[in-house]
């Protein structure tokens, strides 16, 4: 999909960019915790069956792909949230290398 095949219209999902950082507990140890870096406009879609199946082929699961306004800062280090979902970002495609659009190959997990 090229810069201007896309319609920004179809970003209607506010997600947060997260990035984790670590806190030293009293046992010397650290736990992670995630903490909001940005706010940004997506789209979110489910990845189709075929794509899935593509995905896990190279070890790269994929279960949605989502697409949003160039941000230098969205890295596979990073993850997304909306609501109370969470998508872990395996992939960060800069569309048509524009710097316009990017678009991310995510996997959606479960937290406890």
């Amino acid at each position: 999909m090229a810069c201007g095949d896309y319609q920004p219209g179809k970003m209607k999902h506010k997600v947060s960019l997260q990035q984790v950082s670590q806190v030293t507990d009293s046992q010397g140890g650290y736990t992670e915790s995630w903490a909001t870096i940005a706010t940004l406009w997506a789209s979110i879609e489910p990845a189709k069956g075929y794509e899935k199946y593509q995905a896990m082929r190279i070890d790269t699961p994929v279960s949605h792909k989502v697409m949003l306004r160039y941000n230098s800062a969205v890295t596979t280090a990073k993850r997304l949230l909306y609501g109370s979902r969470v998508f872990e970002i395996k992939e960060c495609i800069n569309v048509d290398e524009a710097n316009a659009f990017l678009r991310l190959m995510c996997v959606e997990i479960t937290t406890s």
